[in-house]
C-alpha cells in the first residue's frame, strides 16, 4: 500500500531573529513574528545559515528546503519553507504559539 503524501506544499513565517544568543532556539510568537534565537553572529551570512538550520531541525526537513526570501540583513525576516509533514506543522505551531 502506498503511504498518503501528507506535505504542507508550502509555508511563508515572518520571523524576529536574534544574533549572538547564548544558545539556539525558537521561543514562539510574539506580536505575529517567530522568535529565533541563534548564536553565530550576523557576519558574512553566518546568522542566516544557522537560522535556517535551527528551522529545519525543528520542522524535520533539509535546510535546502527553508530559504530566506525577505530581510536577508535585517532582524526581521520573511523565510519560506517546503515539503514539511502536516502531523510536524501542527506540532510544531502549537509548541510555538503557546512560546
Amino acid at each position: 500500500m502506498k503511504k498518503k503524501n501528507n506535505r504542507v506544499a508550502e509555508k511563508i513565517l515572518d520571523l524576529s531573529v536574534q544574533p549572538r544568543a547564548s544558545r539556539n532556539e525558537i521561543l514562539g510568537y510574539r506580536d505575529k513574528l517567530l522568535r529565533v534565537r541563534v548564536t553565530a553572529a550576523p557576519t558574512e551570512g553566518e546568522a542566516n545559515r544557522l537560522c535556517r538550520e535551527v528551522l529545519a531541525e525543528a520542522l524535520e526537513v533539509p535546510p535546502s528546503r527553508v530559504e530566506i526570501i525577505g530581510g536577508g540583513r535585517a532582524r526581521r525576516k520573511r523565510v519560506r519553507v517546503e515539503g514539511v509533514d502536516a502531523s510536524r506543522w501542527e506540532i510544531m505551531a502549537k509548541k510555538w504559539e503557546r512560546g
